[in-house]
């Protein structure tokens, strides 16, 4: 009888199933907010408070009066450089059921972008052992300290920028997956491959053509808000709820 009237059977419990993935989507989502919150401190804040563009003495001074400031930014920046090893981790495990190979571009270029933001963190704290007053900085005059505090500084923002052009793809195979996989919003998706264009343009011109990069960033950096809906859904809802139709034997 079972031949002639085939039954259908699961292979495995759709609410389980699903529960586990809502687990997932809102722990990728949790470590996702963790690591964007400090970015802007790090990123932005800390930076405009300190550097002042052509001015070596003055930015240098600012670092002397701020030091406590610029190490908060250190620290936010290898805070969020080092969650988002975990994000990367989190996001593949979710997607990787959905397309492999995009999970694995998306997850390693995340991982490469990286290393870039460590090392323009260490060119911050450069800046900070230089006006550190040491003695064996004694070989160098004030206006030759002054200087080099400034291009760490500078150096600090172009590796940064560095940074985000590598960075800046993951977006692509990320809004691919959300778009594919069915229990994200295919929307988010699409916003996210806006995303991009939020950081490559002004990087690229500022590496290239930096009299024009303030003009540039201006209109594309609001892109950079079409990441934050795919952050809060995560965070929130997770997943959606599908209907799991079994398979027929």
């Amino acid at each position: 009888m079972a031949y002639l009237f085939p039954v259908r059977s699961r292979v495995y419990t759709p609410n389980i199933h699903m529960n586990q993935t809502k687990r997932q989507a809102r722990l990728a989502g949790l470590l996702y907010f963790l690591a964007s919150v400090p970015a802007p401190i790090g990123l932005i804040y800390v930076p405009n408070k300190l550097i002042v563009l052509n001015d070596a003495t003055a930015t240098a001074n600012h670092i002397r009066d701020s030091e406590s400031l610029l190490r908060l930014g250190i620290g936010c920046e290898l805070w969020q450089a080092t969650m988002f090893i975990f994000v990367a981790l989190a996001l593949y495990r979710l997607f990787k059921a959905v397309s492999e190979a995009h999970a694995l571009a998306m997850m390693i270029l995340m991982l490469v972008s990286i290393p870039i933001f460590l090392l323009s963190v260490v060119n911050e704290i450069a800046a900070l052992l230089v006006v550190s007053g040491a003695n064996f900085l004694s070989v160098f005059d004030l206006g030759q300290l002054n200087a080099l505090a400034y291009i760490f500084m500078r150096l600090h923002s172009r590796t940064n920028l560095v940074a985000y052009i590598v960075g800046a793809l993951w977006f692509f195979p990320f809004g691919i997956l959300v778009i594919r996989s069915g229990f994200i919003p295919r929307i988010l998706g699409y916003l996210l491959f806006l995303a991009p264009f939020g950081y490559l343009p002004g990087s690229l011109t500022f590496l290239f053509w930096p009299d024009y990069g303030p003009v540039v960033d201006k209109f594309s950096g609001n892109l950079t808000v079409c990441e934050v809906p795919i952050i809060l859904w995560l965070l929130i809802w997770g997943a959606k709820d599908q209907e799991w139709h079994g398979n027929e034997t």
